[in-house]
């Protein structure tokens, strides 16, 4: 398992100046040794700073792609040059030593141990006065969220599905809440995960509170109601309905967050960066502070040549009415497609990343946006699912959360009960979260298989087993990720997953 190094590298962060140490002349330069970079607040802000680099660069790329890409609706283009080839026919080619697999595993590990150093070098860090305290327990805070955030990244992969019955025996993912450079650990539970994320965010709802740091709209740091959104996220996968319902409902109720009603305001929301329906939305710039991107759905090649690796499926462009405002923002058919050196005119590439001009570093896009790690919209999909999915389903309260998204949205308002209400919000959640990430992990916790279907247009697009028309059965074993090869190889204790 990666771990972090002996020394913490700080020009990361680029906000931790040299302090004054015997040892200095034996540490590589610009690097200070782990137990002097917790003396001051201004070492608990330069971690903290370093957390949020950390996130950036795990949002966006191979981070959504990896498993979108797995999924139901993107098609390869002639043009894929086998980008995501692996995940896309779920081959015997995708193998647990699958780099883009490997290199996520290790990046959450990595990321994971530099917050299990914080949070045990954070209570050294004597504080003075209450403006310090408050910014100490708002770095914890931060260190125990993600730590949840990454854990779970981690569960819902690597792991089995949570299932009340098997949660206790089913095997999750190694739990490592300390550093330790010569520990090979086992993989713990999948329950025993969970009970550490759910934790864990309490444990940081509760500095944020002490902190001040409750939340508000288009906040660039993560706040109290962040947790409480990563709770919902979380006990839904659970299936911890009545308390995920309760957590996306506290979000919704306090009214911060409103729902976007207009198409401008929708454009607005993804083009620009718009903050409106934001819990948190990180602050990037164009040249340091920068997340991946998603360059796979629209690559400029010139003013009057576009390309695209992976298009959208026909028929998940067709599940938006006419009226939906999100449709002409989710999917683009305005710009010139060439692909393999053939003009495709009207065809449409997903338009949700398109990037922000205001990021851009010439006079087209790089495709650089925001990352929104939390949105309202989200919330009320929980909710709505949540309540449907109860023992004793409460439909008056599902509807009403999946209607005021929808309505929002420009849709017609559901009336549906049963199990065509089951299937509204499921396809409500992927109108809403398309290209998001989460359509793999949707479809592996509602045990879903899929038949790719409806494609665009064949003629641009990959033919053959494993693309337009591949078939997967519910629950087959890929759609838990391998462990990666090297880490099963020099750790005895851990066990790889079926299929790998």
């Amino acid at each position: 398992m990666k771990k972090i190094n002996l020394y913490v590298a700080l020009g990361i962060a680029g906000l931790v100046t040299a302090t004054s140490c015997k040892k200095l002349d034996v540490v590589p330069k610009y690097e200070i040794a782990t137990t002097q970079s917790f003396q001051t607040v201004k070492d608990g802000q330069a971690w903290d700073a370093g957390f949020y680099v950390s996130l950036r660069g795990r949002w966006f790329g191979s981070y959504f792609l990896q498993s979108d890409t797995q999924a139901d609706y993107l098609n390869a283009s002639l043009d894929y040059g086998n980008n995501y080839g692996f995940p896309q026919r779920w081959d015997d080619g995708f193998i647990s030593s699958d780099q883009t697999l490997t290199a996520m595993w290790n990046a959450y590990y990595s990321a994971i141990a530099n917050l299990n150093t914080a949070i045990a070098g954070f209570p050294t860090i004597v504080t003075t006065g209450a403006t310090d305290a408050a910014s100490m327990n708002k770095y914890t805070a931060d260190a125990y969220l993600l730590r949840a955030y990454y854990y779970h990244q981690l569960v819902i992969r690597w792991a089995k599905p949570y299932e009340t019955a098997t949660a206790a025996s089913d095997l999750g993912v190694p739990l490592v809440l300390k550093y330790n450079l010569t520990e090979k650990p086992a993989r713990a539970s999948v329950q025993a995960v969970y009970t550490q994320i759910l934790a864990d965010i309490t444990q940081a709802e509760t500095l944020y509170t002490a902190a001040g740091n409750v939340g508000a709209q288009n906040s660039t740091v993560l706040t109290a109601d962040a947790a409480k959104a990563l709770e919902a996220r979380v006990r839904l996968f659970m299936h911890d309905y009545a308390n995920a319902y309760t957590a996306a409902n506290a979000v919704i109720a306090t009214g911060k967050y409103p729902l976007i009603t207009t198409a401008a305001g929708m454009s607005t929301y993804w083009k620009n960066d718009g903050g409106q329906e934001s819990i948190t939305q990180l602050f990037v710039n164009n040249t340091t502070d920068v997340p991946s991107n998603n360059s796979i759905y629209i690559t400029p090649k010139s003013a009057t040549n576009y390309d695209a690796l992976y298009l959208p499926s026909q028929w998940v462009i067709d599940l938006y009415p006419a009226t939906d405002i999100r449709k002409g923002v989710y999917f683009n058919n305005t710009l010139p497609m060439v692909i393999l050196g053939t003009s495709y005119p009207g065809l449409s590439f997903v338009g949700k990343f398109q990037g922000n001009p205001a990021l851009f570093t010439g006079a087209l896009t790089n495709t650089l946006q925001a990352p929104k790690i939390f949105r309202v919209a989200e919330m009320y999909l929980i909710a709505a699912e949540a309540a449907e999915s109860l023992t004793t389903p409460n439909e008056p309260n599902a509807l009403t959360a999946l209607n005021a998204l929808k309505v929002a949205r420009g849709e017609t308002a559901s009336a549906t009960t049963g199990a065509a209400l089951v299937q509204d919000i499921r396809d409500e959640r992927l109108r809403e979260l398309a290209f998001e990430g989460s359509r793999l992990d949707d479809l592996k916790r509602w045990h879903l298989g899929f038949t790719r279907h409806a494609p665009q247009n064949a003629n641009a697009l990959v033919q053959g087993a494993g693309y337009a028309a591949l078939t997967i059965a519910p629950d087959a074993v890929k759609f838990t990720w391998g462990i990666p090869f090297a880490d099963v190889s020099i750790n005895p204790n851990l066990v790889q997953n079926p299929g790998w």
